[in-house]
């Protein structure tokens, strides 16, 4: 029975969930700018909800990004810190990969979903995913950073379910791509509960790392620019 941590901040709200065998507990903040006093308390929350101390833990996760450059600083930086102090492997998932498991409880065969999130500055975060029924989540190619008038899906034929906010800016994405997109999911957001379940599937498999090799991913380069911006 796998007990594992994960956190995620990568998108305007803050959540946790606490994975203990089968049965997952989550917790949300929409506060603006509260992350950083309101993560520790919605930690030991759960943790007393489920009677577990932090030791009880096999693992730790947090949505990697990209994202929220604020928000994925926060959440690395927080399970970093616990990881080094319990000594407990971290799982870094794709908080577009999240965002693909949300529609498998809508499946009944798997399907072929397209993650799109609005980066800004006339900007996708891109991640093609199949999903299953089951849950299972696998990418179909990286994670990227591209132009609404760039993105495009493989082959010529099959639909493609849409996930994520950057569906709305359909009027910058091609048309050939919009045709082969049978229904959108424009509200979805990463969330901390599916972070959870992917993360004990990754955790078995051994896609783990240590705490000194926990790292958020921008897919942006110039985080520099983007801040004094």
């Amino acid at each position: 029975m796998t007990r594992l941590l994960a956190v995620d901040t990568s998108a305007g709200r803050g959540s946790v969930a606490l994975l203990d065998g089968g049965s997952v507990l989550t917790d949300y903040s929409d506060e603006a700018r509260s992350h950083t006093r309101r993560l520790e308390p919605m930690i030991n929350g759960l943790l007393a909800q489920a009677g577990l101390r932090l030791g009880d833990l096999d693992a730790l996760a947090f949505g990697a990004g990209p994202g929220s450059f604020t928000g994925l600083r926060v959440t690395a930086g927080l399970v970093q810190g616990l990881a080094f102090g319990l000594q407990l492997p971290v799982v870094p998932v794709s908080s577009l990969r999240a965002m693909a498991h949300a529609v498998h409880g809508q499946l009944e065969v798997p399907a072929d979903v397209a993650v799109a999130r609005d980066a800004r500055m006339g900007e996708l975060y891109w991640g093609l995913y199949r999903v299953t029924p089951e849950a299972a989540v696998d990418p179909l190619l990286a994670d990227s950073l591209v132009s609404p008038a760039a993105v495009a899906l493989p082959g010529d034929t099959g639909g493609y379910l849409g996930v994520g906010d950057g569906w709305l800016l359909r009027d910058a994405i091609p048309e050939t791509v919009l045709a082969r997109v049978a229904a959108v999911m424009p509200d979805v957001m990463p969330e901390a509960d599916a972070i959870a379940r992917l993360a004990e599937t990754l955790f078995h498999q051994g896609e783990w790392v240590g705490a000194e090799a926990v790292q958020p991913v921008y897919l942006r380069d110039d985080v520099a620019w983007q801040t004094s911006a």
